[in-house]
């Protein structure tokens, strides 16, 4: 598959090739620990063993590098499970990572509970201020790491200025780009070493899977990252790498959907006497509007807000809500809502990722625009 086409071709066709038993026309799933060998050594398609390749997870993983533009897509039992293999092949007891201020609570406590322990130290930057990024470099540091938007407080990070920040410090850069997708932003076409995903997400789409990916250009490291997928286990299943290279299929479709829906609901919430700030990057006033419109082809479906009346109340609106379902995660068809606080990052509370306590994080989904809209109303009192 060229990688001249379209995105929406790509996320139909690339790495889904027709079955060349069958002539099915999606790949199957090969639900399947080993492989018969043709003599010692004689391997069919290189397929030996399934934590080591799977056809199935080879389609997804095609898939995923052909959309983010990359030479080598690698999928995960889960997101965190991808930043954990990243972590383990970047560095060594001793380096540093600049990480973002608000970042999704179980990458900070992946930093903060687990690689602290084992010598990898970290330090905490508004990464959306490229002379922040650069102050917080040690002489160790190896890696950046940014998500843009972020989770929860829809910050934008330019991509490209915080790349070459990277590269004079000889570190890689890790882009999260989980609540864009590649359908709106594509991290590695400006200077970005990493992709990293919950597939779980919207390129999963329907709440129904949990998965991760990374995603890069450099084959030397592409080749380290496959040597501690395999190494360390923590491997896509082949029914869940189907049911995401199925989700994926219609991300486009779907992601324009979330975006015209996120953007009544931000303008209903300016509106609102109850709300006291807006986080959505698609609002001209937002502190990264311009940025966001630069490296995002549109600005999702994620929106942010705080409530005027504080913790309590904003705890109240998420236990009204009844299209808005109250749940963690976030990107699949149906609209989510959440209290970050006390919920998603509460594994940041007391740290410098502690978000407000009068935030609510909202997945706008792909149902009537209308009845998101009046829900909301009602949820607000």
């Amino acid at each position: 598959m060229s990688d001249q086409h379209s995105f929406e071709t790509l996320a139909i066709h690339a790495g889904n090739t027709a079955d060349p038993l069958t002539g099915a026309v999606v790949p199957p799933i090969y639900q399947v620990s080993t492989y018969k060998q043709d003599g010692v050594g004689g391997l069919r398609g290189g397929y030996e063993y399934s934590r080591s390749a799977n056809p199935t997870r080879t389609a997804l993983e095609e898939n995923l590098a052909a959309l983010e533009g990359g030479r080598r897509g690698l999928a995960f039992a889960s997101g965190l499970a991808a930043e954990d293999c990243l972590l383990r092949t970047l560095l060594t007891p001793g380096d540093h990572v600049v990480i973002p201020n608000d970042a999704y609570g179980g990458t900070f406590r992946l930093f903060a509970k687990i690689a602290s322990r084992w010598g990898v130290e970290f330090s905490v930057a508004d990464t959306s201020d490229v002379a922040a990024v650069r102050a917080a470099i040690q002489p160790r540091t190896k890696a950046i790491w940014v998500e843009t938007p972020s989770n929860p407080l829809l910050g934008i990070t330019d991509i490209a200025a915080v790349a070459g920040v990277a590269r004079s410090a000889g570190a890689r850069l890790v882009v999260d780009n989980t609540f864009a997708s590649p359908y709106l932003q594509q991290p590695l076409a400006l200077g970005a070493d990493v992709v990293v995903h919950s597939t779980t997400k919207y390129m999963g789409g329907h709440s129904d899977v949990v998965g991760g990916a990374l995603i890069v250009n450099d084959p030397e490291l592409s080749e380290e990252l496959a040597y501690h997928q395999n190494a360390m286990g923590a491997v896509a299943g082949p029914f869940d790498a189907w049911l995401v290279l199925r989700g994926i299929k219609t991300l486009a479709v779907r992601m324009d959907r979330h975006t015209e829906n996120a953007t009544k609901v931000a303008d209903l919430l300016t509106r609102h006497p109850k709300v006291s700030h807006v986080l959505y990057p698609g609002l001209p006033e937002h502190q990264g509007h311009e940025i966001a419109a630069k490296q995002m082809k549109a600005f999702g479906g994620m929106v942010s807000f705080r409530v005027a009346g504080g913790e309590q109340a904003a705890v109240e609106v998420c236990n009204r809500a009844k299209l808005f379902t109250l749940g963690e995660s976030l990107g699949g068809v149906e609209s989510l809502l959440e209290h970050p606080g006390r919920m998603t990052h509460a594994s940041a509370a007391g740290s410098p990722l502690e978000v407000p306590a009068d935030l609510v994080r909202l997945s706008v989904g792909i149902e009537n625009g209308d009845d998101l809209l009046a829900d909301l109303t009602q949820a607000l009192g």
